[in-house]
C-alpha cells in the first residue's frame, strides 16, 4: 500500500507530536508499505531550526525506510499571534504543493494528515479528498483552534473565533478521523462526527522507559542531593501553567528534603526562570536525549503535570504515558471528569487548576506516604502496559488504516460500476445484467468488469 502522511512536525524533533509521526511512519514501513512523509524542518520546541536541517530549500531523505520530505519555510520565532498562523499558513501551501506533486508521481492509496494544522488539513481536504478523490485520515493530536484561544495566542481574533471553529470543525470531517484520547474522541462525536468514522489512536509508552532500582545517574550530574525530586519534564509554552509549579515551591520552601527540577524547553522558559529567581529550591535543566529519558523520569520523586482549565479535553498532553511507566505517581491539575483526571485516577492525584495550595498538599501528602507512593507508582506501571503499549496500538492503527484504504477503494470501483453501466445504451445495459447473474465466478459479469477496468483505467490516468 502507498501511504502519504503530512504534518508540521517529525523525528528529530525530541517531544511532542513529531516522535508520534515518525513512530507510525516507520511501523507502517516496516510492515512493507511505502510510506512518504511531508513535513517541516525540526524546530519543536525551540523555535530554531535543528543543526543540519537548516538547508534554504526543500530537502528530501529516505529514514529507517520512509521517505520524508521536508519543506521550506521560515520559522516563527516562538510562533505567537499572527506569526503562528503565518508560520501554518507559508506551511500548509507548500506542503499541500508537494502532496499534488507526490500524487501526480504516484498515486497513493490514503493520506493521513496530522492536525495540527488544521490549516495544512484544509488544504489537503480540499486538494486530495475533493480534487483527487484519494481516501484521506485526520489524525487529531488536540484541538488547536479553542487550544490557542485557551492559551491566549489568537485573542487578536476573538470576534471570528466562532468562525474559526466551525472551519477546524469541518476541517476533521474527513471519512475517518482518530484522536488520541475517549475524551477527544467524544468530542469528535459531539461535534457530530459519525461515531463509526471515529478512532481513538493513542500515543504511547517508549518500550524503554521501564522504573529503574537504583539512584539516577543525573543525581551526580546535576548535583542534587535533596533526597525528593519533584519533576517536570517537557514543553515550556502557555497550555502547561507552570506558574502553579513555582507557586507551590514557594510554599514549600520550608521544605530542605525536595528540590523541583524543570526540564525542557519553550517559548515561555525565559519568563518562567525570570518568575523562578527568588525560588531556591526550583532548578532548571535542557531536554535530555531521548536514550537517556528513562534515567531521568526515574529521577522523579512525584511527577508533575500542570494544565490549564481551558485546555481540559482539548488535549491530552503527550508526556502522561512515559511518566506513568517509570512507575512515579503524578500530581496533576485538572478539572473533576476530564479525560486527564480519568486516565491518572489510581496513579496518582488531581488538584484543581490554579490553585498552588491545593497542589503543594498533594506534593506533600506523596512525599510523606512511601507506601502510597509505590502502590500508585505500581498502578502506574500496569496502566502503562495496558493502555499504552506501543506494539499494541500501531499494529492497530496499521490494520485499521489498510482496511479503511481498501474499502475505500473498493467504494469507489463500485460507483465506477454503476456509472459506466448507467452510460451503457438499453441493450448493452441489459447484456451486463444478465451476464452479472449468469456469473458464477465474481459479483459482477464479463460487461459490467469491462466497464470497471475501462472506467478504472481513466481514473488512474487522470492522476
Amino acid at each position: 500500500m502507498d501511504i502519504v502522511i503530512v504534518g508540521h512536525n517529525y523525528t528529530p524533533e525530541p517531544i511532542g507530536i513529531g516522535p508520534y509521526t515518525a513512530g507510525l511512519a516507520e511501523h507502517l514501513a516496516a510492515a512493507g508499505h511505502r510510506v512518504r512523509v511531508i513535513c517541516d524542518k525540526p524546530a519543536y520546541p525551540h523555535w530554531t531550526v535543528m543543526a543540519g536541517f537548516d538547508d534554504a530549500g526543500e530537502t528530501r531523505r529516505v529514514e529507517r525506510g520512509v521517505e520524508v520530505c521536508r519543506v521550506a519555510h521560515g520559522v516563527a520565532p516562538a510562533a505567537k499571534g499572527f506569526a503562528r498562523v503565518r508560520y501554518h499558513l507559508a506551511f500548509a501551501r507548500r506542503a499541500a504543493a508537494t502532496t499534488s506533486a507526490m500524487i501526480r508521481e504516484r498515486r497513493p492509496d490514503v493520506i493521513v494528515s496530522i492536525a495540527p494544522s488544521v490549516i495544512a488539513t484544509i488544504l489537503i481536504r480540499l486538494r486530495a479528498f475533493w480534487r483527487w478523490r484519494i481516501p484521506l485520515w485526520v489524525h487529531l493530536h488536540d484541538f488547536e483552534t479553542e487550544l490557542a484561544f485557551a492559551t491566549g495566542q489568537l485573542t487578536w481574533l476573538r470576534p471570528f473565533k466562532p468562525v474559526l471553529r466551525l472551519i477546524e470543525h469541518w476541517a476533521v470531517r474527513s471519512d475517518r478521523t482518530s484522536s488520541i484520547s475517549p475524551a477527544m474522541c467524544r468530542k469528535l462525536r459531539w461535534l457530530g462526527r459519525d461515531p463509526a468514522r471515529v478512532v481513538e489512536v493513542r500515543n504511547w509508552a517508549e518500550p524503554a522507559i521501564t522504573p529503574i532500582d537504583h539512584p539516577s545517574s543525573f543525581r551526580d550530574a546535576w548535583c542534587i542531593t535533596e533526597p525528593h525530586v519533584a519533576l517536570y519534564s517537557g514543553n515550556m509554552a502557555g497550555k502547561q501553567g507552570l506558574d502553579v509549579v513555582l507557586a507551590a515551591a514557594r510554599l514549600l520552601i520550608h521544605r530542605t528534603d525536595l528540590v523541583f527540577v524543570i526540564c525542557g524547553q519553550g517559548p515561555h522558559r525565559p519568563l518562567i526562570e525570570a518568575a523562578a529567581r527568588d525560588c531556591g529550591n526550583v532548578r532548571f535543566f535542557d531536554l535530555v536525549p531521548a536514550d537517556r529519558m528513562r534515567d531521568l523520569l526515574g529521577l522523579a520523586t512525584v511527577h508533575l503535570l500542570p494544565q490549564i482549565a481551558d485546555a481540559a479535553d482539548l488535549v491530552l498532553p503527550s508526556k502522561l504515558p512515559n511518566m506513568l511507566a517509570s512507575g512515579r505517581p503524578v500530581v496533576a491539575t485538572t478539572p473533576a471528569d476530564t479525560g486527564l483526571a480519568h486516565e491518572i485516577e489510581g496513579c496518582g492525584i488531581r488538584t484543581c487548576p490554579h490553585d498552588p495550595a491545593a497542589f503543594a498538599c498533594a506534593l506533600e501528602t506523596l512525599l510523606d506516604d512511601p507506601a502510597r507512593r509505590a502502590a500508585l507508582g505500581a498502578t502506574a506501571v500496569a496502566r502503562a502496559a495496558a493502555h499504552w503499549h506501543k506494539e499494541t496500538i500501531l499494529a492497530d492503527v496499521t490494520q485499521r488504516l489498510v482496511a479503511y484504504a481498501e474499502g475505500e477503494r473498493r467504494r469507489t470501483l463500485l460507483e465506477i460500476a454503476v456509472s459506466a453501466v448507467g452510460r451503457l445504451s438499453p441493450s448493452r445495459r441489459r447484456a451486463a445484467v444478465a451476464d452479472r447473474r449468469s456469473s458464477h465466478q465474481t459479483p459482477v459479469g464479463t460487461a459490467t468488469a469491462n466497464a470497471i477496468t475501462s472506467a478504472s483505467g481513466t481514473l488512474s490516468r487522470s492522476a
